[in-house]
């Protein structure tokens, strides 16, 4: 990390994304002091004349013109105002000398007609809302579109998919940055999941289950997640949730859109990367906290889903508790 806190800078424009643009704010403009000073500073560039419409009814003040993203660490790009609509000439060089210069560039949903039109994705994995995932294919053929993750981490070029999976993306910046407690103590100011892999699908078949479900499974759920060293069988699940097996299965599928098995193999992996980056502890170690068993079993998960081994990970990854004083 830099000597100085990271400045984070959205770009708002005439029309632009309320709840996108939302995001930005609440995740690199709110102070939090219980992170320590480090935090981010952050900064709006307005790309038009203001005071700019926002979706809604509203006017914003920016504080700035693209001036600004000169001297961002963290450039957001809250959507965009139609995915034909062109994209200014001055946005785009701006965009291209940030990225030049080493910034890191994030879209949220439809954002990423902005980062097409400045040619940041030509050749790269990208992704956007799957509304619009085969109009940004048909006008930007360069780019290796992945339609069905919530985002894709490129290094210092970054997408997401519909609005919502923004929070999930930013979340992983600040995973990156700070570590997983950061991220964590964000998450749950949020009251979100603090962790959600980029491969996961962009919608389930059943998005807002029934409260009666939720009741009955979100108990099931934390129970797991705070026993992941032990084994949990179908049967075992399906008893805890008070259900049949079969109803079991059907309604854990509605509910978070995956098997109970890749549900806990995801949380193993996800506490497993947490140790791995805040932990001195032996793979073994790792491994068994993590419900995994042996580090043999643990290195095939981790290489076959996230495409590392863990070693390599930690290697990457391994700091010292965020910012030295998160909670």
């Amino acid at each position: 990390m830099p000597n100085h806190p990271p400045l984070a800078v959205a770009v708002a424009y005439d029309g632009l994304c309320t709840f996108e643009f939302g995001i930005a704010v609440e995740v690199f403009g709110l102070p939090r002091p219980e992170l320590g000073p480090g935090w981010y500073r952050f900064a709006v560039a307005a790309l038009d004349a203001g005071p700019l419409r926002a979706v809604g009814g509203i006017r914003i003040e920016a504080d700035g013109g693209l001036d600004l993203l000169d001297d961002a660490d963290t450039i957001v790009i809250p959507g965009w105002r139609g995915t034909r609509e062109p994209v200014p000439d001055r946005l785009t060089a701006a965009l291209r000398r940030a990225a030049g210069r080493g910034a890191r560039i994030l879209s949220i949903c439809s954002g990423a007609f902005v980062l097409a039109a400045a040619g940041l994705l030509n050749g790269r994995r990208a992704t956007t809302h799957w509304r619009h995932a085969e109009t940004l294919r048909d006008l930007y053929p360069d780019i290796r579109l992945v339609p069905d993750v919530l985002y894709v981490d490129e290094g210092n070029i970054l997408t997401s998919a519909g609005s919502a999976a923004g929070i999930d993306l930013c979340l992983h910046l600040i995973r990156r940055d700070f570590g997983p407690e950061a991220a964590n103590s964000v998450a749950r100011r949020l009251v979100v999941q603090p962790h959600r892999e980029g491969g996961q699908p962009q919608y389930i078949d059943t998005p807002v289950p029934e409260a009666r479900e939720g009741a009955r499974l979100g108990p099931l759920l934390d129970h797991l997640r705070e026993t992941l060293a032990e084994e949990h069988s179908l049967a075992a699940m399906a008893h805890r949730a008070g259900m049949s097996l079969r109803t079991f299965m059907r309604r854990f599928q509605a509910l978070t859109g995956t098997t109970p098995g890749e549900w806990l193999l995801g949380e193993r992996l996800n506490r497993a990367r947490d140790l791995l980056e805040t932990s001195g502890l032996a793979m073994e170690d790792v491994a068994a906290l993590c419900g995994f068993g042996s580090a043999a079993t643990l290195r095939h998960h981790f290489r076959r889903r996230v495409g590392v081994s863990p070693a390599a990970y930690r290697a990457r990854f391994q700091r010292a508790p965020a910012l030295g004083s998160a909670p």
